[in-house]
């Protein structure tokens, strides 16, 4: 599933293309995705001026102006969707269920899971609950070691689980919370109100950096993710923990262990985390 980073690298690939460009309408192939396609969506895009490109957690926000009506393009790549620019006249594939149309080129959405999300929200109605329920930015000033140790000391599960709910953090999904967790030699399976305030400066840290190195890495490409222009990122390839269980621990002589948390599998060293 794209991450924090995955939408950031595409926000950054989208930026420099379509900001400050016109919109000339829109594609709809399909009625719905995880919630449905505004019919009108064609008109509302219709003339829209591009202003800025943004990111909330993993939603992307193209606001516009000029058009039918003020108002901001919210895209979410859900599970395994894809934005990529293709030239006019490029034939859908299978999976390829919104064109947004530009002048010279095509940015097209697809999905193989329809889990993704475009919708449209008028700059007159109140942001949306799905925008308003998240948690801190990890790359924004807000995210300290002092407020992190605070919002966990009611919280006596793992603290793994917890850095993957985005009602408190965003963005920091299975990949990277466990790359972020060995860098800081904490175990996923510490007690979240168990971790003292200098070792939430040391996650505060890793994870800040394991976000950092993930974007300039292009971001990681499992399943179906590829950038804008259709290549892949690959922080993967240089993972210290994740999807490696029982290979060589890449810092001691120890083994990567395997775990279920929350549904979701978890990866570590029993020797540097504890």
């Amino acid at each position: 599933m794209p991450e924090l980073p995955e939408v950031e690298v595409c926000r950054r690939g989208l930026l420099p293309v379509i900001e400050n460009q016109y919109l000339l309408g829109a594609v709809v192939r399909v009625p719905r995705l995880r919630l449905p396609i505004p019919p009108e969506l064609d008109q509302l895009l219709a003339g829209q001026q591009v202003v800025a490109v943004r990111r909330r957690g993993k939603y992307l926000l193209l606001d516009c102006r000029g058009g039918k009506e003020d108002g901001c393009l919210i895209i979410h790549l859900g599970m395994s969707g894809n934005l990529r620019f293709v030239p006019l006249g490029s034939p859908p594939g299978k999976h390829d269920h919104v064109d947004i149309l530009l002048a010279q080129q095509i940015l097209r959405f697809g999905d193989p899971r329809r889990f993704g999300l475009v919708l449209w929200q008028p700059t007159s109605e109140p942001p949306p609950a799905l925008l308003t329920v998240m948690g801190i930015e990890p790359l924004e000033d807000e995210f300290t070691s002092e407020w992190l140790f605070e919002a966990t000391r009611r919280r006596a599960g793992p603290i793994k689980p917890i850095l993957m709910d985005s009602h408190l953090l965003v963005g920091v999904g299975n990949i990277y919370a466990a790359e972020s967790l060995f860098r800081a030699g904490i175990s996923p399976l510490r007690a979240a109100n168990r971790i003292s305030l200098e070792r939430y400066g040391l996650l505060v840290a890793a994870i800040r950096a394991t976000l950092a190195d993930a974007i300039a890495a292009g971001g990681s490409s499992i399943r179906n993710y590829v950038h804008n222009d259709g290549s892949e990122g690959w922080f993967q390839i240089n993972v210290a923990v994740y999807d490696r269980a029982g290979e060589p621990c890449r810092r001691c002589d120890g083994t990567v262990k395997q775990i279920r948390q929350g549904g979701r599998s978890s990866f570590y060293c029993p020797r540097c985390q504890h």
